[in-house]
């Protein structure tokens, strides 16, 4: 079964606004060249960019508005988030499109949905107003966007997140990394939790997947420039980019901008259109987990196989080896934290770790 991609573009284009100024640059011929993320399209009259989402309308460009594809309260850890609030649920909201076209995608169903007709999600129209209020109804204190790509529709997250920091929410976004410096300039003031995928370290293979490295790199570079909470995610596929010397690469570069960077490290299960594989196996985590170690990074975590990759779902204090909150998948067992510190030693651990706390170094 499938449902026609062109009537779902003709609904959602009734549910659009004009985007930011900030991300959005007239040219000549009524072209707009849009600064949303990494693509950098030149979006001709009556046409789209390549996140499918973002179109010239007799000149001015619309956005993606008033409307989520998927909506849920989620542990913080399934963003993943290790070192931002502990233990709390994050109103979670996404839309439609992508920049890239991953065929490994674990949320295809909602990235894909305007190219390939057999993702069936469908919208479910909503104002920012009642989200923000259904996370104060149920005590969320992150707001993320995610299940799609996020910069894509920064415009509408920006419109949530500004309602839910008077309430003392935190935003957050769980992307793939390929923006633009004009775009996390304009999210800055109301996003304060940033994941990234770095999801290889050949450029080759971003090409594939639709994008260019290089743009991810920078990217993450400002976003700590920035004093974003950075997370990294690689989800490791096998075939794609599961040999020691990739996983070495990225974790280098890694610990290159910041050795207190957390890093997860997680499994890849058959998915979307790529079902020959197996799934990524648990000596494949361990191993990039020694890798990041190794590197110098003072935070691997592996994810996705809980309960089967020892304790590197934890969080150690890299000064006295201390555990500090020990977890199980989604699942905070334990936390030992004393506020930002570890209560053995006092060393100040990096992270975000209670409501209202600024980040710590």
């Amino acid at each position: 079964m499938s449902r026609p991609v062109i009537s779902l573009r003709k609904l959602l284009a009734e549910h659009t606004a004009a985007a930011a100024p900030e991300l959005v640059r007239p040219e000549r011929d009524e072209a707009l060249r849009c600064l949303a993320c990494g693509h950098r399209c030149r979006v001709l009259k009556g046409r789209h960019g390549v996140c499918h989402v973002r179109f010239n309308r007799d000149g001015e460009l619309r956005v993606p508005s008033g409307y989520v594809s998927s909506l849920g309260m989620d542990p913080i850890e399934k963003k993943p988030f290790y070192h931002a609030y502990p233990g709390m649920n994050a109103l979670s909201f996404g839309m439609f499109g992508c920049s890239f076209h991953c065929p490994f995608c674990q949320n295809w169903v909602t990235s894909q949905t305007l190219r390939d007709e057999k993702a069936l999600a469908e919208p479910q129209f909503v104002t920012a107003e009642r989200i923000v209020e259904l996370a104060l109804e149920h005590g969320c204190p992150v707001l993320s966007s995610t299940y799609n790509e996020p910069l894509i529709t920064s415009e509408w997250a920006v419109e949530i997140f500004k309602l839910g920091k008077p309430h003392g929410m935190v935003g957050s976004y769980v992307s793939n990394g390929n923006a633009t410096p004009e775009v996390l300039e304009y999210l800055r003031p109301y996003v304060d939790l940033y994941n990234a995928d770095l999801k290889a370290f050949q450029d080759k293979t971003y090409r594939r997947l639709g994008g260019i490295r290089e743009n991810v790199l920078n990217s993450i570079r400002l976003l700590k420039k920035l004093d974003f909470w950075v997370e990294i995610v690689t989800l490791i596929v096998p075939g794609l980019n599961d040999s020691d010397d990739e996983l070495k690469g990225i974790a280098d570069f890694i610990a290159g901008v910041s050795p207190d960077i957390p890093w997860h490290v997680t499994a890849f299960h058959p998915d979307y259109k790529v079902n020959d594989k197996s799934r990524t196996p648990p000596d494949t985590l361990l191993g990039a987990y020694q890798i990041g170690k190794d590197a110098g990074l003072s935070f691997v975590y592996a994810g996705n196989l809980p309960g089967m990759v020892g304790n590197c779902e934890d969080t150690s204090c890299p000064s006295c080896g201390e555990v500090l909150i020990e977890r199980c998948g989604f699942t905070v067992r334990r936390n030992h934290m004393n506020g930002s510190n570890c209560p053995s030693c006092n060393t100040t651990i990096p992270g975000v770790w209670e409501v209202g706390e600024s980040q710590s170094d």
